[in-house]
């Protein structure tokens, strides 16, 4: 099996088609050899995250949260602070959320290269 590298430029694209688009990549479903329970994806590197766009009120609205494992430990963070802070995050949360929850969908989320 060999792996491609493909090579994708978010400037100007909005974060969930371009999740879509990288996650199909990831897990192979566009090879002819595609089955459910083998890795067979390529690599993907992602250029200008930066410069992905947001319709709406996104920004201001769109709240992502995580738990720090302890009662009353959740934080949430709007789409607009994150995208300052750490752009790469918002489309590594978009991509792992739409991959599969198998064993492998860590090997597959370490295929991808955000630059």
């Amino acid at each position: 099996m060999e792996r491609k590298k493909h090579t994708i430029d978010a400037t100007n694209k909005a974060p969930g088609r371009l999740a879509s688009e990288i996650a199909v990549l990831l897990r192979g479903k566009n090879k002819t050899s595609f089955a459910p329970h083998l890795d067979n994806g390529d690599e993907v590197v992602v250029k200008n995250v930066g410069k992905m766009k947001f319709t709406g009120k996104k920004l201001n609205q769109k709240i992502y949260f995580r738990n720090t494992g302890y009662p009353g430990g959740i934080r949430t963070e709007k789409a607009g602070d994150l995208m300052k802070n750490n752009p790469a995050k918002v489309l590594l949360v978009a991509v792992r959320l739409m991959l599969p929850d198998v064993k492998f969908r860590s090997k597959m989320l370490k295929r991808l290269i955000i630059e």
